[in-house]
């Protein structure tokens, strides 16, 4: 590999991420505009690799949500364990409060 293909790879890899950026963004925002109905709060954090900072305020739990592109479209990914289509961010934002309000008195 010379060079100048070493160049064109980390030009095409930019591109890639670059495209991902955005389509991630829209995603996690998406699902950032659910959250305050289900009793959460969220800030997009990461600059050009952007997630979602969801924090609950009663209890104080708190998580960070990925989005990835997968096999069967894009997905959430959030500690500890929590995954959900990007489709359906209505579901992903339920799963979230029960996992941040797990174990927690009304």
């Amino acid at each position: 590999m010379s060079w100048g293909d070493s160049l064109q790879n980390d030009n095409w890899r930019q591109h890639v991420a670059s495209g991902y950026t955005g389509e991630r963004r829209v995603h996690l925002e998406a699902l950032a505009e659910l959250l305050p109905a289900h009793g959460l709060v969220s800030r997009m954090v990461g600059g050009e690799d952007p997630v979602l900072w969801v924090w609950h305020p009663r209890t104080g739990r708190q998580t960070i949500v990925f989005a990835t592109p997968s096999n069967d479209g894009w997905q959430f990914l959030w500690s500890p364990g929590g995954q959900a289509s990007a489709g359906d961010p209505q579901r992903a934002a339920s799963a979230l409060r029960d996992a941040l309000d797990a174990g927690q008195p009304a």
